[in-house]
């Protein structure tokens, strides 16, 4: 699946961008929110949010870059997130936040940092629906892949296998036509892409092409 990144939209015509972008081969829409503490950031605040639920026809992956995202989860129910994406390393009682996605009736996906190692999730992958790995350091878009990614991916695909976890494995950062068939061979289910979809000549194009 491909989720395209609202980061590298253009805010000042989100009308025109989501004409293509519903009527294109784009599977989910991913959405950062960056709060300026646990990332070095601040993208947008959930007013915004609800303007683009309500024009976005796609599932919403929402990709949560903040210190206590539990404190949130009622406002990302309300957009109608499919999945809500909190970082493992921004949560001291981890199985406690699934638990609480989960009751809220959303996919619950947990997201590691790059110099955070796969096996931390050894306890908890059976209970999550989704694993982001960050491919780049969360907080700026446009940032290059850091190719140990590909190892990540390797381990998590064997972690999920071996315990029988039906876990998706997503890839965000860096993700662009000259590696995305690598990440879908090693086992990534769900590619995050920005400039590489919204920065395109065609975006629609890229979004057939990486959506295959």
């Amino acid at each position: 699946m491909l989720a395209p990144s609202l980061l590298s939209a253009d805010f000042g015509n989100l009308e025109r961008e989501f004409e293509w972008f519903n009527r294109s081969a784009a599977q989910w829409l991913h959405i950062d929110v960056m709060d300026g503490v646990f990332v070095p950031n601040i993208s947008f605040g959930f007013p915004v949010l609800k303007h683009v639920a309500r024009l976005c026809r796609k599932p919403l992956d929402v990709h949560l870059m903040i210190v206590e995202p539990q404190k949130f989860i009622p406002e990302v129910k309300d957009l109608g997130a499919h999945v809500m994406n909190v970082h493992y390393e921004a949560c001291t009682h981890l199985h406690r936040v699934v638990g609480q996605i989960h009751d809220a009736g959303m996919k619950a996906g947990v997201t590691l940092n790059p110099a955070t190692p796969v096996s931390v999730l050894q306890d908890i992958i059976e209970d999550v629906d989704l694993v982001l790995l960050m491919s780049v350091n969360p907080g700026f878009g446009g940032q290059k892949f850091i190719q140990h990614t590909y190892r990540k991916v390797e381990q998590l695909r064997e972690l999920t296998d071996r315990s029988g976890s039906h876990a998706l494995i997503e890839v965000d950062g860096g993700v662009d036509l000259t590696n995305f068939r690598k990440l879908r061979s090693l086992g990534a289910d769900v590619l995050v892409a920005g400039s590489a979809v919204f920065g395109a000549e065609d975006p629609e194009g890229v979004c057939s092409l990486m959506s295959v």
